[in-house]
């Protein structure tokens, strides 16, 4: 997901964002929320990823869960990778003035949106996204949200470290996030630390109800990530203090 004025704005930012390697996300965030969509949508439904970025997980979604879904993002660029990559995705739009182009009310079975709420400045543009993605959804339907919890910040995970090493954010500060790259170098953007208690509270403003969060852990990670990345590394960071939260809503 790109907003204006953030690290991922335009042609080098959405390059740079694809370059991310996300070990951590591929451990405990990603699979995290494909398990919890597979139990709540069935095949050729209409799944929905709200900050899409590059595509990578939008195309892993539709392999795996075999729905029908629509890419959706605030940055041109980031469209326009993902559709020259994400090629198992059905569709992409774009995200102008807070609303959703070319998607109707009540169109989608589920969404999802994974790191998008930290690069929002203020509390009432995260109620907006909140609000533009119950327009989206069937009465009903769920919204599966990944976050990281800036409560972790300092910790060196395999591929980010939020904020700086004894530091602590107050709701909406600004913090520097670091993200490890394929090649190995790391890659620093703006965030902005959102707790993530703040998610349920906003999301039943915004006409959701029956919040629940979880926190994923390493040895939860056996059977649900890939057998691979879980035995590859020992992850001592994130086995000590998990830093990625799901939140799952559904439209009142």
């Amino acid at each position: 997901m790109n907003e204006e004025g953030t690290a991922w704005s335009g042609k080098e930012g959405a390059r740079a964002f694809a370059a991310v390697d996300a070990a951590t996300d591929w451990l405990l965030g990603y699979p995290f929320v494909l398990r919890t969509l597979a139990d709540r949508i069935s095949p050729g439904q209409v799944l929905v990823d709200y900050g899409c970025g590059p595509g990578k997980v939008a195309d892993h979604a539709a392999r795996v869960l075999g729905a029908r879904v629509v890419g959706v993002d605030t940055s041109p660029q980031m469209l326009e990778l993902a559709r020259a990559s994400a090629t198992a995705v059905a569709d992409f739009h774009l995200v102008e003035n807070g609303r959703v182009t070319g998607l109707p009310a009540d169109c989608a079975d589920a969404v999802m949106c994974n790191h998008v709420l930290a690069s929002l400045p203020t509390e009432a543009a995260l109620l907006g996204v909140f609000t533009e993605i119950r327009r989206l959804l069937r009465p009903g339907a769920p919204l599966v949200l990944l976050t990281t919890d800036p409560a972790c910040s300092g910790t060196e995970y395999a591929s980010l470290r939020i904020g700086e090493p004894g530091a602590a954010y107050a709701p909406g500060d600004e913090v520097t996030v670091r993200l490890r790259r394929t090649d190995g170098s790391w890659q620093e953007m703006p965030n902005h630390a959102w707790p993530v208690d703040l998610h349920p509270r906003l999301l039943e403003r915004a006409g959701f109800r029956h919040a629940v969060q979880h926190r994923p852990t390493v040895d939860e990670a056996h059977g649900v990530a890939a057998p691979d990345l879980v035995r590859g590394r020992p992850w001592s960071a994130e086995r000590a203090r998990p830093p990625l939260v799901i939140t799952t809503a559904a439209a009142a």
